[in-house]
């Protein structure tokens, strides 16, 4: 039975690949705060599992199973959800798939189904409930990225780069949604799921459990949620990663171009003086500052 923990009470949830492992500790973890929520899994029975494991505990759930990447699959169950609940508060964009292999070795059939079920799949679902979530001036979006796509792993070529390219939607997006009230964040988890199974040992997988992961993405989802945040979670540890532009420094002879030894890269790359820009154009700014 979830205990009385109200703080997301009236709320209504979509968690994508929810019909196990981090989807499930999130529709979970929602339920029990009070929301709603649509579990969306490709796996009809195992959405209707964890659904089924919401409602015996008193709280409210539904299923639906299409493939994220599947946009009138989407709209549908978009549909579903507002006919069903008359909203749509939170999109948690979780759904996911991997293809490893060293980049000699993988085929761009598996890199192109990577990026789609990653990176597309999360540009559908966010478009299906954009207009929605514009129209209420209202809405909390989650996208899921990974410290492979922040920082690189060996073999992961396909799935960093969706990765990456979701941190990139956010920084956008969040600028759009802004003056509708809807903050758009990223949650880079480390959760022993069936994707992580083989990469690291047993004994480690028992540390982090998906549900510490799934506890962080309630701050991204709340009434006071922040936006533009990359949100760390795994082992109950939480961090938050920037994109950082360091100060630099200025060419002596810009027409020429710059004398690239090692001095005046080691001031380029100096991190003791950066800023984390609130725009694009902020580069361009700097590069234009005191000329």
């Amino acid at each position: 039975m979830f205990e009385n923990q109200d703080e997301l009470a009236g709320q209504v949830a979509i968690v994508t690949g929810a019909g196990a492992g981090l989807g499930r500790t999130h529709a979970l973890e929602l339920a029990r705060r009070g929301a709603s929520v649509l579990v969306n899994d490709l796996d009809e029975e195992a959405a209707k599992k964890v659904a089924l494991e919401i409602t015996d505990a008193n709280g409210s759930a539904l299923s639906f199973a299409t493939s994220v990447t599947d946009e009138q699959g989407v709209a549908d169950m978009v549909d579903f959800v507002v006919q069903s609940y008359g909203q749509i508060d939170i999109l948690v964009n979780n759904a996911g798939i991997l293809r490893d292999r060293s980049f000699a070795k993988l085929n761009l059939d598996d890199f192109r189904f990577v990026m789609d079920v990653h990176f597309m799949g999360s540009v559908v679902c966010t478009k299906a409930v954009w207009d929605i979530m514009r129209s209420r001036n209202y809405g909390r979006i989650v996208l899921t990225t990974s410290c492979s796509g922040l920082f690189g792993n060996f073999g992961q070529t396909n799935y960093a780069a969706a990765k990456m390219a979701l941190v990139g939607f956010m920084q956008s997006l969040s600028i759009e949604g802004d003056k509708y009230g809807i903050q758009i964040n990223c949650l880079a988890p480390t959760a022993s799921t069936q994707m992580m199974e083989g990469i690291l040992e047993p004994e480690v997988l028992d540390q982090l459990a998906p549900e510490f992961a799934s506890h962080g993405l309630v701050a991204l989802v709340g009434k006071n949620a922040p936006s533009r945040k990359i949100l760390c979670a795994g082992g109950g540890h939480f961090s938050i990663a920037n994109i950082m532009l360091t100060a630099g420094a200025r060419s002596a002879d810009p027409e020429n171009g710059a004398d690239w030894n090692p001095e005046f890269w080691e001031q380029v790359s100096d991190t003791s003086s950066f800023s984390i820009p609130e725009y694009g154009f902020r580069q361009v700014e700097q590069e234009l500052a005191g000329r």
